[in-house]
């Protein structure tokens, strides 16, 4: 692993309770590139992010967060550093759109960005609103808009499309793109084989929280790969004019 990734970790294990839910895992996330975590349901990909956050305790190996170990630093220090996007956001008071954003400035005692963050994710008209009164998808794009606030190197993302509909989806997914553009690293556990496939610059898959497969997302995501993964018969297609290959379940099985 190179010393320059913004986050790596190697070694990576998380243990609860006696059942192993990471065992040696070892990734890192470059600056400038969106890595895609995928795998079946249970192969470990919300720990993957609780533990690279330093919300997950380890059982085994080391994150490294700007060169740092990640358990010298401060919670202050990891928030300037990495934003995290959880799956689930949920609001138990009457905030505004514009103070739930505003929370992503915590780190830095200041408002800079929030207005420039709301107008990117398309809730500024939205801005006084409580965000309890928003619809699902609303609500998402506000938990994006308070990372893109945070305004950190690294970002982490669970599941960031998984309540979207298809236009909103490519429409994030444009954002998390423009994002990488301006130097950032992300790692985004993603759902969607074909979102993962048109987006992701490298991608790696899970299974019984240990990596199957890493790499460039044609190279990686092949049919007899996803099929042996998610225990499916899955092909994968080259559609003309369409700029990355399909992925879809065969139903003669």
């Amino acid at each position: 692993m190179t010393r320059s990734a913004p986050l790596s970790c190697a070694g990576l294990g998380v243990a609860v309770r006696g059942t192993t839910l990471l065992r040696d895992v070892s990734l890192e996330v470059r600056p400038g590139e969106l890595l895609a975590v995928l795998g079946p349901n249970g192969a470990g990909k919300s720990t993957l992010v609780g533990a690279l956050a330093g919300d997950v305790p380890l059982a085994s190996g080391t994150v490294r967060l700007g060169g740092d170990d990640l358990a010298t630093l401060s919670h202050r220090e990891r928030a300037r550093r990495r934003a995290v996007l959880l799956q689930q956001n949920p609001i138990a008071f009457p905030f505004t759109v514009r103070e739930v954003v505003a929370m992503g400035r915590a780190p830095w005692g200041d408002e800079e960005g929030v207005e420039a963050a709301m107008v990117r994710l398309r809730v500024d008209d939205l801005a006084d609103r409580v965000v309890r009164t928003l619809s699902v998808g609303e609500q998402a794009r506000v938990a994006m808009a308070r990372v893109l606030a945070q305004d950190a190197p690294v970002m982490l993302l669970d599941e960031p499309t998984a309540v979207l509909d298809v236009g909103q989806q490519e429409s994030l997914m444009r954002i998390v793109r423009g994002l990488v553009a301006e130097g950032r690293a992300v790692l985004a556990v993603l759902h969607d084989l074909n979102v993962a496939m048109a987006h992701a610059d490298r991608v790696v898959v899970l299974r019984g929280g240990a990596v199957a497969a890493e790499g460039a997302p044609r190279a990686v995501l092949t049919a007899p790969l996803l099929s042996d993964v998610y225990g499916q018969r899955v092909r994968v297609l080259d559609a003309p004019g369409h700029p990355s290959p399909l992925v879809a379940v065969d139903p003669s099985r």
